[in-house]
C-alpha cells in the first residue's frame, strides 16, 4: 500500500514536470506564431477551442457520467482556470515588459500558500514558506539574468493584470481540488474547455472574422498547433494528474520550472549562454521545489499528533 502511495507521488511529480516543459516550450513557440500572423486573442481562441475539441475526442474512450451540478461546478474552474488566468495574462502582456510578467508569474506559489491556509487549513510552516522564498528567489535571479536591455518598458496596469492571473489560478487550485480528484482527467478537461470556449468565442468571433487566414504560413500553423496540443491539451492533462494527487502549494511552486526550461532552450538554440548565476538560479528553484514538497502537510501534521497520542 505504502509503495502503491509512493508510486502515485512519483507519478504525479513526473506529470506536472511534464507539464511545466510543455509550457516552457510554448512561450518561444507561441511568441513566433504571434509575430508571423497569429495574434494573441486568436491564438488563445484557438487554444481552448482546438483543446475542447481534443478533450470530446479523447473522451470516447473515457465512459464517465458526472453530476450536471459538478458540470456547473466544473464551469466555475474553468473561468478561473483557463479564461481570468489566460485571458488576463495575454492581455497583461500586451501592456508590460515580459520581463516584468515572468516575474509576476512567480508570486503564483506565495497566493496558493495563503489561500491554502485560509481555505483548506494547510498549515505554514517554516520548511514551506522557505521554499517558496527561496525558489521565488531563484526564479527571479533566473529572470533577470537573461533580460534583455532595451526590451519593452513595464506597465503599472499590465502588471496587475498579470498578479490578478496568478491569484485566479491558485484560487482555482484551492477551490476546486476537491472536485478535481472526483473524475478522470479527461472527464474534468473537456468540461473545462468547453466551458472556457462557450465563454470566450463569443468575444472573439468577431476577431477571428478578420484574421487574413491565407497569408498565415505553414510553419505558423505548425507552431500554433504546437500550442493547442502540448501546451494546452496534454500539458492540462498532466497538469490535473499532479493536482489529483498533490497538495496546492506543491503544484504551484513547480512554476518555477518554466523559466529554467526557457534557458535551457535558448542556450540550445544558441540565443543565450548558460553563466555562473544560471547555475545558482537552477539550484535555488530546486532547493525550494524539494523544501516544498518535503514540508509537512495536515495529513501528516495529523497522523504524527495522534501518534504521540497513541504512545
Amino acid at each position: 500500500m505504502e509503495q502503491k502511495r509512493k508510486n502515485k507521488a512519483l507519478q504525479a511529480h513526473l506529470s506536472l514536470l511534464s507539464a511545466e516543459l510543455f509550457w516552457g516550450l510554448m512561450a518561444p513557440i507561441g511568441k513566433q506564431a504571434m509575430l508571423h500572423g497569429i495574434d494573441d486573442i486568436t491564438l488563445v481562441s484557438f487554444r481552448v477551442a482546438g483543446a475542447a475539441i481534443l478533450f470530446w475526442i479523447t473522451s470516447i474512450f473515457v465512459r464517465e457520467r458526472i453530476p450536471w451540478k459538478h458540470v456547473v461546478y466544473l464551469g466555475g474552474a474553468a473561468l478561473l482556470a483557463v479564461v481570468f488566468n489566460q485571458c488576463l495574462f495575454t492581455i497583461g502582456l500586451n501592456y508590460t515588459s515580459p520581463i516584468n510578467s515572468s516575474i509576476v508569474t512567480t508570486s503564483l506559489p506565495v497566493f496558493a500558500m495563503i489561500l491554502s491556509f485560509i481555505i483548506l487549513k494547510e498549515p505554514i510552516t517554516w520548511m514551506k514558506a522557505g521554499g517558496v522564498v527561496i525558489g521565488c528567489a531563484g526564479a527571479i535571479v533566473l529572470i533577470l539574468s537573461s533580460a534583455q536591455s532595451g526590451g519593452k518598458a513595464g506597465n503599472i496596469w499590465g502588471d496587475i493584470m498579470c498578479l490578478c492571473a496568478q491569484i485566479s489560478f491558485a484560487l482555482y487550485l484551492t477551490l476546486f481540488n476537491p472536485l478535481i480528484k472526483k473524475y478522470n482527467v479527461v472527464t474534468v478537461n473537456k468540461w473545462m474547455f468547453t466551458w472556457s470556449t462557450i465563454f470566450i468565442l463569443p468575444f472573439t468571433t468577431g476577431h477571428l472574422s478578420q484574421v487574413a487566414w491565407t497569408d498565415i504560413t505553414s510553419t505558423t500553423w505548425m507552431e500554433a498547433g504546437f500550442v493547442v496540443i502540448f501546451g494546452t491539451y496534454l500539458s492540462y492533462m498532466l497538469a490535473v494528474v499532479g493536482q489529483r494527487v498533490l497538495r496546492p502549494t506543491v503544484v504551484s511552486v513547480y512554476n518555477y520550472v518554466q523559466p529554467i526550461v526557457s534557458v535551457i532552450v535558448s542556450v540550445a538554440a544558441g540565443i543565450a549562454v548558460f553563466t555562473g548565476r544560471h547555475a545558482i538560479a537552477v539550484i535555488l528553484v530546486f532547493t525550494g521545489v524539494w523544501m516544498v514538497i518535503k514540508s509537512k502537510s495536515k495529513n501528516d501534521i495529523k497522523k504524527s499528533t495522534q501518534s504521540v497520542a497513541s504512545k
